[in-house]
């Protein structure tokens, strides 16, 4: 009974810490399971007293909250994207950057559904994906800005022969790929392959006749 009531006692954290290791234990639960997923559940895969839970959340609501904002955080990303070399061909980088966006768009999507279904209202979502300044603008959340700013680098205007310029051109690739992601009845199966999505942007989605 000691020794049961030992491994059941949480180790000794700050309440940030236990807080962020909670919320790491919760999202991949969320992915899996969705937002039904049970605070005992939650508890069990912690490796913590399900009181312990309530100790670092106020209820279920803030913690589904917690990983959403946790879901948000672009560093893997941007880091994935900033490591591709502008010695690749252009193709090869953007395939590249929109395998490493497609990712982290799915998963915003997957924990933002899952939050709904645990009963989690919009307008409580969007205060924490932009902050809680209520002078925040509109528009996407800075986290997804720092995704766009790094997928500008991929470019080169030097050598890359483009239309528009960089700005321009991350936002057309941007469009396509959150387009391409969109989940729900009447918007068809999405591109799986990024490299199709890649040569859709760059060539068009008509074969070109050959010159006679």
């Amino acid at each position: 009974m000691v020794e049961d009531e030992k491994r059941r006692r949480a180790p000794a954290m700050s309440p940030e810490e236990r807080r962020a290791a909670i919320v790491a234990s919760t999202i991949p639960l969320l992915l899996e399971h969705g937002g039904t997923v049970s605070t005992s559940q939650i508890a069990a895969a912690a490796g913590i007293a399900e009181g312990t839970v309530f100790r670092a959340f106020k209820d279920k609501q803030d913690l589904l909250i917690a990983c959403m904002q946790a879901g948000l955080n672009s560093d893997a990303e941007v880091q994935r994207i900033a490591a591709i070399g502008l010695d690749e061909p252009l193709h090869a980088r953007l395939a590249e950057g929109v395998r490493a966006v497609s990712g982290y768009l799915d998963r915003i999507w997957a924990i933002g559904q899952a939050l709904r279904a645990g009963g989690v209202g919009q307008e409580a979502m969007q205060r924490r994906m932009h902050g809680d300044d209520e002078e925040q603008p509109p528009g996407p959340p800075p986290e997804i800005l720092r995704v766009s700013q790094a997928m500008k680098g991929l470019f080169d205007e030097r050598t890359d022969n483009l239309r528009v310029d960089t700005d321009g051109a991350v936002r057309m690739l941007l469009s396509l790929v959150l387009s391409n992601r969109m989940q729900g009845a009447g918007f068809g199966a999405p591109i799986d392959e990024p490299a199709v999505l890649v040569d859709l942007l760059l060539h068009g989605v008509v074969h070109r006749e050959e010159p006679r």
